[in-house]
């Protein structure tokens, strides 16, 4: 079932979801945060629009899905309309170091105080959508393996649906972030979207027709493992010389580190772009050898997908023109038949993620005929 007025009701929900009031903020939880925008980028002429089927599901009444964000150290939720609109917000601590038991509770437990409270504000939750960390079989609806809360062969997907009692969608947290973008962020009115969040590591969407694509795998788009050194450092992924190991901003504050002389260490690439603005020579260098493999690999992806446009992610993209600027240099440099993608910053933050996976489930609503549970 489609519904051709769909793509307008998100399109018009996602000036709300960006521009949430303090009010809204705040009926969450004390410790749930606002909108982290990072700048808006140019213009969209290159994109064509969305169809109306790739938008998201129809309301048929009141209701929202509950999207939970499972992170390396914080559970992310919120609450999520039809349109796209977040009606409320939360988080807690995953409490990873605790073991992946623990953090398997913490989400359990978690999502049925949220939907208890939901309820008890007389809101309708008719499915839930999960965006966790790691490698994720969403069709078998587990999480295969993730390093950082340490789980392996979990079947998520039904031990959640059991807890609850609800259907619900489980997505990659890079691709769930990549939807957000796609419908309702700096990627809407495109048919082809890359999200590239550069934070710890450098991540990968692919989005067609408002649709993440996972690939035969589940692993599609993986940027950051792309090796842009054949013989450069090791990677924990077994290979050598991959993106991670010189744009990551882990590896962007060791490089740093490595070379700093006699200038007090960094602990993150934040204070490397600092640094690197200021005039720091080590700093300088290491930030654009980043943009400079970034580059080189970005313009592998774009020769591979076409993207109409490739939206800049993660806490790094808050460093603006200074991460921008050589990467559209470098790219321009490096094209030759290819038609670059208009380069623009993620504009939902941190709460991409939540809000993508509040889509996932309203699009498994409709899937399903907007009834039964998933288990």
């Amino acid at each position: 079932m489609t519904d051709p007025d769909r793509s307008t009701r998100q399109a018009g929900a996602a000036d709300a979801v960006l521009t949430l009031t303090d009010s809204a903020t705040d009926s969450a939880t004390s410790s749930a945060t606002g909108p982290e925008l990072t700048a808006p980028g140019h213009g969209r002429a290159a994109g064509t629009a969305v169809p109306a089927s790739a938008a998201g599901p129809p309301p048929d009444g009141p209701g929202v899905t509950l999207g939970l964000d499972i992170g390396g150290t914080v559970l992310k939720s919120a609450l999520v309309a039809p349109d796209g609109t977040v009606r409320s917000e939360s988080r807690c601590p995953t409490r990873s170091g605790d073991g992946p038991d623990a953090v398997l509770r913490t989400v359990l437990d978690h999502a049925a105080e949220t939907l208890d409270k939901a309820r008890a504000a007389d809101e309708d939750v008719r499915a839930v959508g999960i965006a966790s960390c790691g490698l994720v079989d969403e069709e078998a609806g587990s999480v295969v393996f993730s390093a950082s809360i340490q789980w392996r062969d979990l079947p998520l997907r039904r031990l959640v649906s059991e807890q609850l009692g609800l259907p619900v969608a489980l997505g990659h947290d890079v691709r769930s972030g990549g939807l957000a973008e796609a419908r309702l962020g700096a990627g809407r009115g495109h048919r082809v979207v890359l999200f590239v969040p550069v934070g710890t590591g450098v991540g990968g969407a692919l989005l067609l027709d408002g649709k993440p694509f996972p690939g035969s795998h589940w692993s599609s788009a993986e940027i950051g493992h792309v090796v842009a050194q054949p013989d450069g450092d090791p990677c924990p992924c077994g290979q050598r010389g991959c993106l991670d190991t010189i744009a990551g901003g882990v590896a962007v504050a060791r490089r740093y580190n490595e070379r700093r002389g006699s200038r007090p260490p960094v602990s993150g690439a934040e204070e490397v772009a600092k640094r690197a603005a200021a005039g720091d020579p080590a700093a300088v260098r290491v930030w654009e050898e980043a943009a400079d493999a970034m580059a080189q690999t970005l313009l592998t992806a774009v020769t591979l997908f076409d993207p109409a446009v490739l939206v800049l992610g993660g806490g790094l993209s808050q460093a603006g023109e200074q991460l921008r600027a050589p990467l559209r240099r470098g790219l321009e440099r490096r094209a030759a038949f290819q038609v670059l993608p208009d380069l623009v910053f993620a504009r939902l933050g941190e709460r991409a993620g939540r809000i993508g996976a509040g889509l996932l489930a309203w699009d498994l609503i409709e899937a399903r005929g907007h009834d039964g549970v998933r288990t």
